[in-house]
C-alpha cells in the first residue's frame, strides 16, 4: 500500500482559481446589474431618474416680482435650484437652453403673523415665498410644467436675535426646500 501526500501548492492553487472564479461571477453580477440601470435611464442614489441622452441643465435667473422684495433672493433662488442639479445630477450647468430647462420668477414674499397672544401681538411669524417655476425637458415633454411651489417657515418673535440676524439663515431654508420640490417634481416624478 502506497501512500500520497499531496503538495501544499495544490491545495494553494485550488483555492486561488476558487478565489477568481468568485470574483469573475461577481463582477458578471454587477455588469448585469449597471446594463439594467443604464437602459432605463440615468438613475442616481438621489431617487432622480433623467433621460439617458439629457447631459445638460439650465436654470434662468429668477426674477423678484413680489411686492416686498427681499434684495438677495432672486440669487438664493437661482443659485439654490443650480446647486442641487450639479450636485445630485452628472448633468452639465449651461447658461440657456439645457437639455432640462428650467426658468421662472418670485411671485411672492411676505412675514406675516401667527399666534396672536393675549396682548395683541404675535407670538410667531412666518416668513413665505412663492415661486413660478417653468420646465422643459426636451427628451419628454409630458414632463415639462408651469407650477407654483411655495414654502415657510416660522420663527418665534420672542428670539433673542432680531428678524435681520436670522432672516438669512431662514430664507436659506425655504429656497433649500423650494429648490428640492422643485427637483423631486421635475426628475424624480413626485
Amino acid at each position: 500500500m502506497k501512500l500520497s501526500v499531496r503538495n501544499s501548492n495544490d491545495f494553494f492553487n485550488r483555492n486561488l482559481f476558487k478565489g477568481k472564479m468568485i470574483w469573475l461571477a461577481r463582477m458578471g453580477m454587477l455588469s448585469v446589474f449597471l446594463f439594467f440601470f443604464n437602459s432605463c435611464g440615468i438613475y442616481s442614489f438621489t431617487g432622480a431618474s433623467i433621460p439617458a441622452g439629457a447631459k445638460t441643465v439650465s436654470v434662468l435667473y429668477f426674477p423678484n416680482n413680489a411686492q416686498l422684495v427681499e434684495p438677495t433672493l432672486s440669487d438664493q433662488c437661482t443659485n439654490a435650484l443650480r446647486d442641487i442639479f450639479t450636485t445630485q445630477s452628472n448633468l452639465k450647468m449651461v447658461a440657456k437652453n439645457g437639455d432640462l430647462a428650467f426658468s421662472g420668477a418670485i411671485k411672492d414674499y411676505s412675514i406675516t403673523p401667527q399666534a396672536i397672544q393675549a396682548n395683541q401681538t404675535a407670538a410667531t411669524n412666518r416668513v413665505t415665498v412663492v415661486v413660478e417655476v417653468k420646465f422643459a425637458n426636451k427628451f419628454d415633454h409630458s414632463k415639462d410644467f408651469d407650477e407654483t411651489f411655495s414654502e415657510y417657515v416660522d420663527y418665534p418673535t420672542n428670539s433673542t436675535k432680531p428678524f435681520s440676524q436670522i432672516k438669512t439663515e431662514i430664507l436659506k431654508e425655504i429656497t433649500k426646500n423650494l429648490a428640492q420640490d422643485v427637483f423631486k417634481k421635475a426628475v424624480v416624478n413626485w
